[in-house]
């Protein structure tokens, strides 16, 4: 049997934060999987080394809250970049930590991000040849809720 090669473990490059502002949670209720809200995505801004610009008034993260506390964020939104190019977004992930910090965070309270998990997948798409590189690209991110705002560090798996 040949020796088979070691990869080296994948690199992280910052790509932007995100700025997400938010509407107040419209709930839903209880539904299949756990109590269901969707939050408007109104507005927000773009930062960082490799991307820069607005968060589009458009999209929203239709969450699913399950009955151990896990928040499933599921987003999809827009930003036009600093230059003009429209991109989609679409983020997945989790936030979960103690009960008292989610109730905190609940209560619109400044919280240290450090004291819960919010992580994210993200999948990018554009049709303007300058951005082609999201299109192929895997992205993860580190977030936190702010009482009208979502903060997330996006950076790209190399």
């Amino acid at each position: 049997m040949t020796d088979q090669p070691k990869l080296p473990a994948p690199e992280l490059a910052h790509v932007c934060d995100l700025y997400v502002d938010l509407d107040p949670i419209r709930e839903l209720g209880t539904g299949r999987a756990g109590q269901r809200r969707i939050i408007p995505i109104v507005g927000g801004r773009v930062v960082g080394p490799r991307l820069n610009g607005r968060i589009l008034n458009l999209g929203a993260d239709w969450q699913t809250i399950w009955n151990n506390g896990v928040a499933e964020l599921d987003t999809r939104y827009a930003i036009e970049t600093a230059d003009g190019a429209t991109i989609e977004i679409l983020n997945y992930g989790y936030r979960h930590g103690p009960r008292d910090v989610l109730d905190a965070i609940a209560r619109g309270e400044d919280v240290d991000p450090g004291s819960y998990y919010m992580r994210t997948h993200a999948r990018l798409e554009t049709g303007d040849a300058r951005y082609d590189w999201v299109n192929r690209t895997l992205f993860v991110g580190r977030g936190a809720r702010l009482q009208q705002q979502v903060v997330v560090s996006l950076f790209a798996l190399e």
